[in-house]
């Protein structure tokens, strides 16, 4: 009789180990070389970024002065924050912040990607004028734009000039318009960059569907919202978590131009943690104003994904 030999039993699992035997043989052909350049800087990250940000969550549950030992106290420095009226200013500042930093910029950046998506002699130098900003820091650009503000500065003497003496104040020490005052000067840096992002985006869309719309007889708004806005949705998205994220990190600018001065009145949620961690020394306090931080970031960003992820569907 002859033996008979069952064939391998793919049903039950054999089918996927030469799948996995694939992935090894690639996983094993890539040199080592790239390796390193892929596992140092993500251990540097690691250290310096990753994990200072998951021991600031054991922080916040703690009070600690950055010397002595660490006292644990639960949810008391979330409590405390919920009473601090200082943090509310703050928390209502950073609202307003994002709405008007992030609604300006992105729609003076759109503004200006579009008239200047066009071939010229001056678009280059337009563009590069709009865009350098963003190569001073922000303590520089801080620091220019008290120069602009001062009561004997060009703001002033220029409204002075034309007549409107009523107009001119102190602007950075008068607590009904400090914080404005500082949110123009963040957005005239922030517009240039938001620029760049829709050039880029504009650079990927088909100019072929808005010629065939053009001659279908739709307007130039029509052609707009209708034919290029849903070709820049990636960039849209980018858009948004750029936006969102330096509305909360924003902390230079407001620092060198009023220290969250007058009466608190331009107090972010990134300048009232740097006082209160490097001025108090209360570093427990400090890590949970960063927990808020960290949860309006997320909370802003998944929840816009999600509304996308829903639009597309």
């Amino acid at each position: 009789m002859s033996t008979l030999t069952s064939p391998p039993d793919t049903e039950k699992g054999g089918g996927a180990r030469p799948g996995r035997a694939r992935r090894r043989s690639r996983i094993a052909r890539v040199p080592p070389l790239v390796w390193a350049f892929l596992l140092v800087p993500f251990a540097i990250e690691l250290f310096w970024v990753f994990w200072p940000a998951a021991n600031s969550f054991s922080l916040a549950l703690t009070r600690w002065d950055g010397i002595s030992l660490a006292e644990p106290v639960g949810l008391q420095n979330f409590r405390d924050l919920a009473a601090d009226p200082i943090f509310l200013t703050a928390l209502r500042n950073n609202v307003v912040w994002v709405l008007g930093f992030g609604g300006l910029s992105v729609v003076g950046g759109l503004v200006l990607a579009v008239t200047l998506n066009k071939p010229g002699p001056m678009v280059s130098l337009y563009r590069s004028a709009i865009y350098l900003p963003m190569v001073v820091s922000l303590a520089v650009s801080g620091l220019f734009w008290r120069v602009m503000y001062a009561p004997d500065g060009p703001i002033n003497g220029t409204l002075g000039l034309l007549g409107l003496e009523s107009l001119q104040r102190q602007w950075l020490a008068d607590p009904t318009v400090a914080l404005w005052a500082v949110l123009i000067a963040a957005v005239w840096r922030q517009v240039g960059y938001i620029m760049v992002l829709y050039l880029a985006g504009l650079k990927g869309t088909d100019p072929t569907l808005e010629e065939a719309a053009a001659v279908d007889g739709a307007s130039a708004w029509q052609r707009f919202w209708r034919i290029v806005m849903p070709q820049l949705r990636g960039v849209n998205t980018v858009v948004f978590a750029v936006t969102v994220i330096d509305s909360l990190r924003t902390f230079d600018i407001v620092w060198a131009m009023t220290r969250g001065g007058p009466y608190n009145e331009t107090q972010l949620l990134s300048t009232y943690m740097f006082q209160q961690a490097f001025t108090t020394g209360n570093l427990g306090y400090a890590s949970a104003i960063a927990v808020v931080i960290f949860a309006l970031a997320i909370g802003f960003i998944i929840t816009y994904l999600a509304r996308q992820a829903r639009t597309e569907d």
